[in-house]
């Protein structure tokens, strides 16, 4: 039995009709997939592009705000939003001036520009810590800082939580199996033994939080404030101030990674829940989707790195390089465009549309599983909701995976993506953004409740 309560079986017959509509409305989108293979691993420019759940990869022309448009000329509404990249829409006006502006103005030089001063300046009065660097990702700001936790503590180990999501760092792709630290599974080209330092514990595990700090090895315990990859899985009341307490207890240092999660308030949680991290990291929509990372850190993490690089520099007679930086990072194109966004699109407005709109969307998933009497549940958190094939929402990285469908959830998502809206890939959470609208949330609504009506009348679908 399936943790949905739907049948497989079901669910099969369902993808197939809509993996045949697929084919027959998408002819441009399919042609240009076979001609892709020819000269593209897996026929797109990341292999993940094709993880969708289309039978072949779908092609966009433009987009714009809450909307894009594929090269057949189809229109969907768009609740992914680039996983977070597009958080205030697509190509926001602001965004869009000051890319050609900077355009006319050099892109990258390696060397600073007023737009860099006044975008420390904004990032420092938003967040609350005092001193910033920016990166080209934030898989990139959370492998430097890492470096930097590691070099001020002295300390090898780092601990994360079970299911994390902190981009592409080697150091986190480890999972708890059983209170023990395995590799992730399906890591690939993986050369050394990941779990010789890096332990996972599971969210909102208070025990086992105090229990890896206190073995007194631990450098930096890095953690989204709710996680959200693996599915949403929100802290119990407290937790985070925990996560706080017991790094501070134990010399460990807290790095926070609101790359999905700052779309909860102009702060983040951090700002929110008063979390005080060492080191704070965002990526993604930082700058209005155009690549860029940044991390922050304290006053007194800003002295223990002033010291630990010059003690690096004193040890190697005065040459050598810290490891940290590419020679994009804060180029003059991507600083100009977070200074606009900061400046003219990440605004207390924005939040004040989507987060009402979001809600609306939580509440209405929750009256259809209701409504078909399904055992799911509906997690939410700001501008971000996500229904989930359980009956509670989860409280640990592995309830939320116990809860997978994943035949259920592509076929969810290929009904919607046929009739014009988009949901974010690999599970089931949607983003709002500024330009969303009223009557988008309600028709991912409506669509859903026929998706569901269809699928439940297929003979034996509940199990």
């Amino acid at each position: 039995m399936t943790s949905s309560g739907i049948s497989s079986a079901a669910v099969a017959t369902f993808t197939a009709r809509e993996r045949q509509r697929f084919v027959a409305q998408n002819p441009k989108s399919v042609a240009l997939a076979e001609r892709a293979r020819h000269s593209l691993f897996g026929g797109v420019p990341m292999h993940w592009m094709a993880d969708w759940s289309t039978p072949s990869p779908l092609f966009v022309e433009r987009a714009k705000g809450a909307r894009f448009y594929d090269v057949d000329g189809h229109e969907y509404i768009d609740f992914c939003l680039g996983d977070t990249g597009s958080m205030f829409g697509h190509s926001p006006a602001p965004i869009a001036k000051a890319l050609a502006e900077q355009g006319n103005n050099g892109l990258t030089t390696m060397l600073p520009g007023e737009d860099a001063v006044v975008a420390g300046e904004l990032l420092a009065a938003r967040f609350g810590l005092p001193f910033w660097q920016v990166t080209a990702t934030a898989t990139d700001s959370n492998r430097y800082v890492l470096r930097w936790a590691r070099a001020i503590t002295e300390r090898k180990v780092l601990l994360v939580f079970d299911g994390c999501y902190h981009g592409t760092v080697d150091d986190v792709m480890v999972r708890c199996r059983d209170g023990e630290t395995q590799p992730r599974s399906g890591l690939i080209g993986q050369a050394y033994d990941l779990t010789r330092y890096s332990r996972s514990i599971p969210f909102n595990d208070v025990d086992a939080l105090e229990a890896a700090l206190a073995k007194g090895d631990v450098a930096a315990l890095i953690c989204e404030p709710a996680m959200t990859n693996i599915g949403m899985v929100l802290p119990e009341p407290g937790f985070m101030q925990k996560c706080r307490e017991l790094t501070q207890k134990y010399g460990s240092l807290l790095i926070i990674d609101e790359t999905h999660t700052i779309s909860t308030d102009m702060g983040g949680c951090t700002k929110l829940w008063n979390l005080e991290p060492d080191f704070f990291v965002v990526g993604k929509p930082i700058a209005g989707g155009v690549p860029c990372g940044i991390f922050g850190c304290s006053a007194a993490m800003a002295e223990a790195m002033l010291k630990a690089r010059q003690q690096a520099s004193e040890a190697s007679h005065g040459h050598g390089h810290s490891g940290m930086g590419t020679t994009l990072s804060a180029n003059a194109l991507a600083m100009h465009c977070m200074r606009a966004n900061l400046e003219q699109v990440m605004t207390q407005a924005a939040y004040d549309h989507m987060l009402p709109l979001a809600k609306r969307l939580a509440d209405g998933f929750r009256r259809l599983i209701g409504k078909y009497e399904l055992k799911w549940s509906v997690t939410e958190l700001g501008a971000r909701s996500e229904f989930q094939f359980c009956p509670q929402s989860p409280k640990t990285g592995a309830e939320a995976e116990a809860a997978f469908h994943d035949e259920l959830q592509m076929a969810l998502h290929l009904y919607l993506i046929n009739r014009g809206i988009l949901i974010t890939p690999f599970h089931n959470m949607t983003l709002c953004c500024p330009a969303t609208t009223a009557a988008d949330v309600d028709k991912l609504i409506a669509t859903l409740d026929q998706a569901l009506g269809e699928l439940l009348a297929i003979p034996g679908a509940r199990e």
